[in-house]
């Protein structure tokens, strides 16, 4: 049995439901060639949330764009007697041909809004279905709950301490570029800050601590090791703690940047040690805090009038432990140039093509937002734009940079009510277009004459 964790090369055209590739059988079967429009988008917000942050939908286009699958994985699938050989010898020559819309990423998207729109041949995009999904869910859900607390850190910086308890290595290695994309400072995730250029930072282990007979002695060494490091001080006492760091500036010369606290009241115990760090002189030791922190509890510290400079997150942020998923669908809008929606309850669709439209107002506040058909002309800022065109990839992905900036310039131009922590009283105004009403209204009179 194979215990490699993660895909391997050339395996990743392989991460899908089963269905996506019965149905491509099947369409290939009644030969069904037609070109197809799929739209990925939610329903509704999760708890908590009064936007979400679109993160990686573009980097899902160039994936699409560099997705095979080699001979060698074509004859696992026939190994299985699954499949019938139209689609193992079409997958042999699979080369996506279509288009795709993307927003870029660092978006701010509401309900109903497509994240990403695909025009191919229907097996074509059928297949990509489940891969998409979950790289662009895993992402968006990330950088929605990274914005909250950085939100709540109210200017100060925010490290990245979660890598340990989050949902797999995936996870862990793609949540970092969401973060970036959100405003967090720093990681403690060494392979992250390298592929996504953020700064690495970390402090210490209670554990190095523990492992010396003294605690003087763990971070006498550590700070001369470390010039300029953050001590960890809450391992056995934590004012007690302090008072060694202290004796080891003042009477050493030791330079220490920080003090971490990791447990504990963090509300009294920072006003305790930034009172004793003041009084021996030295203010320009900083405090960090981490411990079981979300956006919640770093408001909560904050409003208490905390002394804090510094925050490192982990678990909340890196499971999104209050909303850990998204109602993210993946829905057919047309085929072979007509028109398709699916009216159950609760999941009603508008078909055809879109483009989502953003209005602001003089100032560059934004406004609402408009769904309309994709051939519709608006004056206000179109949020899908072409990433791949004929299989091709035409625009750059955003780099961490672009989708930080956009982050930014996005949350000042919401109203205020969007960015608290609480739910909003009203829901961001998204309007569907006449067209596409009308489009809606005409395909559900064929619908119930046909089924009449």
């Amino acid at each position: 049995m194979e215990t490699d964790i993660g895909p391997r090369a050339g395996e990743l055209g392989l991460l899908t439901d089963l269905y996506e590739f019965n149905m491509a059988a099947a369409y290939l079967h009644e030969d069904m060639n037609g070109e197809a429009v799929f739209s990925l988008f939610f329903r509704k917000l999760p708890a908590h949330r009064n936007f979400m942050l679109a993160c990686g939908q573009e980097h899902a286009a160039r994936l699409v764009t560099e997705l095979r699958f080699p001979p060698e994985q074509v004859e696992r699938l026939r190994q299985t007697g699954l499949f019938p050989e139209v689609l193992l010898d079409w997958l042999g020559e699979f080369r996506f041909s279509g288009d795709i819309h993307a927003m870029p990423e660092g978006t701010p998207v509401f309900p109903h809004e497509p994240l990403l729109e695909i025009r191919a041949p229907i097996a074509e995009a059928q297949v990509l279905e489940s891969l998409i999904m979950n790289y662009v869910n895993l992402e968006t859900v990330l950088a929605s709950k990274a914005v909250r607390v950085v939100q709540a850190a109210a200017g100060r910086p925010v490290m990245d301490f979660g890598m340990r308890r989050m949902h797999g290595l995936d996870a862990a290695l793609r949540g970092v570029r969401a973060y970036r994309a959100a405003g967090i400072s720093a990681t403690s995730n060494v392979l992250a800050s390298l592929r996504h250029d953020l700064p690495a930072r970390g402090t210490m282990a209670h554990s190095y601590v523990q492992a010396h007979d003294s605690e003087m002695d763990a971070l006498r060494n550590y700070a001369r090791l470390y010039p300029g490091t953050t001590l960890l001080v809450d391992t056995h006492d934590t004012l007690r703690g302090v008072d060694r760091v202290i004796q080891l500036v003042r009477e050493e010369q030791l330079q220490v940047g920080a003090i971490r606290i990791d447990s504990g009241d963090l509300l009294a115990l920072s006003r305790q040690c930034r009172d004793r760090l003041d009084r021996a002189g030295l203010e320009d030791i900083g405090i960090v805090v981490s411990g079981g922190l979300d956006e919640w509890r770093m408001r909560e510290l904050l409003d208490g009038g905390a002394p804090i400079d510094a925050f490192g997150v982990g678990t909340d942020m890196g499971a999104a432990a209050d909303a850990p998923s998204l109602d993210l669908a993946y829905k057919l809008t047309e085929y072979d140039g007509a028109p398709r929606l699916k009216n159950s309850p609760g999941k009603q669709l508008h078909p055809g093509a879109k483009q989502v439209w953003r209005f602001s107002d003089g100032q560059g506040q934004y406004q609402y937002d408009e769904i309309t058909a994709r051939d519709e002309g608006r004056d206000g800022i179109p949020l899908l734009r072409p990433v791949v065109e004929r299989g091709r990839l035409v625009h750059p992905v955003s780099d961490p940079d672009q989708a930080r900036q956009r982050v930014q310039e996005s949350l000042q131009a919401l109203p205020q009510s969007f960015l608290a922590l609480e739910p909003t009283t009203q829901a961001w105004p998204v309007h569907f277009s006449e067209q596409l009403e009308a489009m809606r209204t005409r395909e559900l009179k064929r619908l119930n004459n046909e089924q009449a």
